[in-house]
């Protein structure tokens, strides 16, 4: 049965935290302290009292953990040992890669032998050894001593981590861990959690040293119960009454001899051993009826009937048995097929999970992938049963609305089940890049949102944390014996038909930066970089704060830029806001000059029209008042627009000295009406990048960090939105953008209190724009008050980049043997963009301006006076009602007049209306011409 040993909750940990990234951390420095917010690597567990009496294990360890999003290359790094209130002893050069969400264990000094054997480090080394009780241990970005080794460690720039452990440690983050045994660990409460506290991050317990998921077998052979040797074969026992009805098998440290049929075959792919499962047991007893044989003497069939008889133990919430040599035992007699379970909504629950351990499963409900980050590392996703994908509580229920949180977070609980590949296997891990992954190919996406039909039983199996659903042997192709996803791309090749006359749309296109890493570190910049499995770079590392942020060389960033280019193109916008823009005016061209503050937005433009073949798109240049470059991010928002449908009225405004935005970027404001049409019909349109969640303050509401700052941005946005209404008269007004605040958190609620909606929620069902840790939700709104609300005409949000799986992203072009990324539209970013439909004022028919010519040489009784009507907008068409002394002549119509007798002395002149479809009219009246 499944244990409830926190610190073996590895993958789900790791899939809550890698995905931080997509909600808004930078690539982390190396060379810099903990960081609260999940950013960088850190110490997970130390244990010093390896081989001593007493010991768990032989050796000293020290695991560390990845909590962000890329691989982190040890390379450089040390780590610094100093006794309590001593000296130091000694500092360990590290090497070797951390994976994203994943631990890497560094074996350290032995002591006399006693305890067991470590698992298969990720780094072996002899030195340091650690005191058993107390101590500091520092995680440097280098590989000297640390001078720094006193006080208070908390928020230090100087190093990566560190951990003061015992009440004596003269070094810690703001207090002491507590201090430990020979028999005892200090290991953080929640798998990678951060607060620069040890006295709150860290806890005792049992040492629980976890290598990296591709380092070797997983488990640890545990070290069998001496029992006497039997005088006649070992009685056979019932699977069921090894599982028990508890948590922990009821035989733990015994050994015992069960029978059944092997219906899963993990020799290969790191589990290492094989599941047995009794056919007679009884499904209702509240047992389960399945084991799982360990280690390299768990050798057997699929389908054969065989006898175990090992050691049980627990393992990561497992219950196992390891057998000994001999220990596996072919029947002569087949004991009966296994008869799966087919019906899930049945043992969906906790206490039926449990019940049903190891088990054959055949998923017969239907299940929708709801997080598929974990693909290309693991193999790996997350499903949801039922339709639809998990849901971000604070999308749908408001902060302060504890039951209704409470109930969504339970329903996703209660939906949420792992699909895993049956390995173990880290496809990141340099080692590992050259085997094809498990189920990702270009033709099956695994798109977040697909339908998952299993065609062949699976294993209910607990590891890492989590229960999921483990195909039978490992996946090495595409699994499509095992399960079918479906097609959720195709129905997305286009965006839905959203009507209006023109559209707008708001697009984050994730650090689109024409100023590569390599054209940056020419120019003097220093940059580190995520490499392919060549070596090669393909996206920015750590550049600095002000460094580049996007591709790492020229053939990088055009395979960022067309994705981008063909989903623009492909929104059918008139305009379009852009966040995570690159902002030109950090960086310097090849002759050390400034760029222009407009060269990213610019490059985009010519791009676009390069890819049309003519120039359709234009940018709005920046204003003339901007903010000073100091206070402004590296990032930037911009519009982009099609002149041929609609046209800018005036500059652009840049809210400027607003304290509330000196951590995220300032909105810009612009405004717009039809190509044609008149200023008295302009809307205002604002782009918006609020601050992101992923570092800042927590002000402990579920809201993510820095929603204070978020909700400040708010107020002043809508302040700002109501100065310029006021000073241009322009009342019809949207908000677009990425405001990093989903539909029920206190942000949205601030904007929507100001008299404005989302016409994405109001209008289109609130279609999600962003997938983070599984769950879906938007981040990006387009917000209308009342007057633009009624140009709209409908809404959409193409899901084209959210419900993609990360290795299909120009950032991960050949991590893998698989080659996923294509020119294709899908995943040119991580958010989905909106477009929302507007139905405009109509166009003004443009006026020309009338003339009377006389067919004799003045006007006169008898002549002929014709109208030349003057240039009007083209197709038009012209009706005319000629005047006397202003007053309607009823006889008279057409371009001609012949002037009769009665007209002598009196003035004429005419009007000229022109109508056009789709246009309102316009009417031009000529001077008037006295009749001679």
């Amino acid at each position: 049965m499944s244990s409830s040993r926190p610190a073996s909750a590895r993958r789900l940990a790791g899939l809550a935290s890698v995905a931080l990234a997509a909600a808004g951390l930078a690539a982390l420095p190396t060379a810099a302290h903990a960081a609260p917010d999940g950013g960088e690597l850190v110490i997970n567990e130390v244990y010093g009292g390896g081989g001593n009496s007493g010991a768990a294990f032989t050796h000293d360890f020290v695991e560390l953990y990845n909590p962000t999003a890329e691989p982190i290359d040890l390379a450089g790094m040390g780590l610094n040992y100093w006794s309590a209130t001593g000296g130091s002893g000694g500092v360990a050069a590290l090497s070797g890669t951390v994976a994203p969400g994943d631990t890497f264990l560094v074996q350290l000094a032995a002591g006399n032998g006693n305890g067991q054997p470590l698992p298969q480090a990720d780094l072996a080394l002899s030195a340091p050894n650690l005191s058993g009780t107390t101590g500091r241990l520092f995680l440097l970005p280098s590989t000297s001593v640390y001078a720094g080794a006193t006080g208070d460690a908390a928020g230090r720039e100087d190093l990566i981590d560190m951990i003061g452990w015992g009440t004596s440690a003269a070094t810690y983050e703001t207090a002491p861990a507590p201090g430990t045994t020979n028999g005892t660990s200090v290991a953080r409460a929640a798998i990678g959690a951060d607060s620069d506290s040890n006295a709150a991050d860290f806890a005792t317990g049992a040492p629980t040293p976890q290598a990296a998921r591709d380092g070797g077998p997983v488990d640890p052979e545990p070290t069998p119960t001496p029992t006497p040797t039997p005088t006649e074969p070992p009685a056979v026992i019932r699977i069921a009454d090894v599982q028990g009805a508890g948590e922990a098998s009821p035989l733990a440290g015994q050994t015992v001899t069960v029978e059944g049929v092997v219906t899963a075959d993990y020799r290969t792919g790191g589990f290492n051993g094989f599941y047995v499962q009794d056919p007679a047991g009884d499904p209702a007893d509240g047992r389960s009826d399945a084991i799982f044989a360990y280690g390299s003497n768990a050798r057997a069939e699929i389908g054969q009937s065989v006898r175990v008889t090992g050691v049980v133990s627990e393992y990561q919430g497992l219950t196992e048995i390891t057998p000994a040599a001999g220990g596996v035992t072919v029947l002569a007699e087949a004991l009966g097929a296994v008869a799966p379970v087919t019906d899930w909504a049945a043992i969906d629950a906790p206490a039926e999970k449990e019940a049903h351990e190891g088990e054959l499963i055949r998923p017969a409900d239907a299940f929708t992938v709801t997080d598929n980050y974990d693909a290309n590392f693991y193999g790996s996703f997350v499903l949801a049963h039922g339709e639809g994908a998990l849901k971000t509580p604070t999308e749908h229920a408001d902060a302060d609305d504890t039951a209704g949180l409470d109930a969504i977070r339970a329903e996703n609980d209660a939906r949420r089940i792992g699909l895993d590949d049956g390995a173990s296997t880290n496809f990141n891990s340099t080692a590992n890049k050259g085997v094809p992954l498990p189920y990702l190919t270009p033709a099956n996406p695994v798109r977040v949102g697909s339908a998952a039909t299993f065609l062949q039983p699976v294993v209910l199996e607990y590891r890492y944390g989590a229960w999921a659903f483990q195909p039978t042997t490992p996946v090495t192709d595409d699994g499509s014996a095992v399960v079918s996803f479906s097609d959720t791309r195709t129905p997305n090749l286009e965006p839905q038909d959203v009507g209006g006359d023109a559209r707008l749309a708001t697009f984050n296109v994730l650090n689109y930066f024409p100023t590569t890493v390599e054209e940056y570190v020419a120019a003097g910049g220093t940059c580190t970089t995520y490499d392919d499995r060549a070596g090669d770079p393909v996206t920015a590392r750590d550049c600095g704060p002000t460094g580049p942020r996007g591709a790492a060389e020229a053939e990088d960033f055009e395979r960022q830029e067309i994705k981008i280019v063909k989903a623009i193109t492909g929104l059918g916008a008139s305009i379009v806001s852009l966040e995570e823009i690159e902002n030109s005016a950090h960086f310097l061209d090849a002759e050390g000059r400034q760029k222009d503050r407009d060269f990213a937005v610019a490059t985009l433009v010519s791009a676009l029209n390069e890819h049309a073949g003519a120039d359709v798109w234009e940018y709005v240049p920046s204003p003339a008042t901007v903010p000073p470059l100091a206070s402004e991010d590296v990032i930037r928002t911009a519009f982009i627009y099609k002149p041929v449908e609609v046209v800018p009225v005036g500059e652009s405004r840049i809210l400027i000295d607003e304290e509330n935005f000196d951590n995220a970027r300032e909105p810009l404001f612009q405004a717009f009406k039809a190509a044609g049409g008149s200023d008295e019909d302009a809307f205002l349109v604002s782009v918006n990048h609020f601050k992101s969640k992923g570092s800042g303050v927590d002000d402990g509401t579920g809201q993510g960090l820095a929603n204070p700052d978020r909700v400040g941005q708010a107020h002043a946005l809508v302040d700002f939105a109501a100065q310029l209404i006021a000073e241009t008269g322009i009342e019809d007004v949207f908000l677009a953008g990425d405001f990093n605040a989903y539909g029920a958190e206190d942000p949205v609620q601030v904007i929507e209190e100001a008299g404005y909606t989302d016409v994405n929620v109001a209008l289109n069902g609130g279609e999600a724009t962003y997938s983070f840790d599984g769950m879906d939700g938007s981040l990006d709104h387009v917000f209308a008050n009342t007057g633009a609300l009624e140009l709209v005409t409908g809404v959409d949000v193409w899901q084209i980049n959210a419900q993609e799986q990360v290795g299909f992203e120009y950032s991960r072009h050949n991590y893998n043997a698989t080659i996923l990324y294509d020119e294709s539209v899908f995943r040119a970013s991580d958010h989905n963009p909106e477009i929302v439909g507007l139905d405009l004022p109509p166009l003004v028919v443009q006026a020309g301006e009338p003339v009377i010519t006389s067919s004799k040489s003045a006007p006169k009784v008898g002549a002929v006076l014709t109208v030349d009507p003057g240039v009007w907008t083209e197709g038009a068409e012209l009706t005319y009602r000629w005047l006397v002394d202003g007053e309607p002549l009823a006889w008279a119509s057409g371009p001609e007049l012949r002037v009769p007798g009665h007209l002598k002395g009196h003035d004429v002149s005419v009007q000229v209306t022109g109508t056009l479809d789709g246009y309102r009219p316009a009417t031009a009246e000529s001077e008037p011409v006295r009749i001679g």
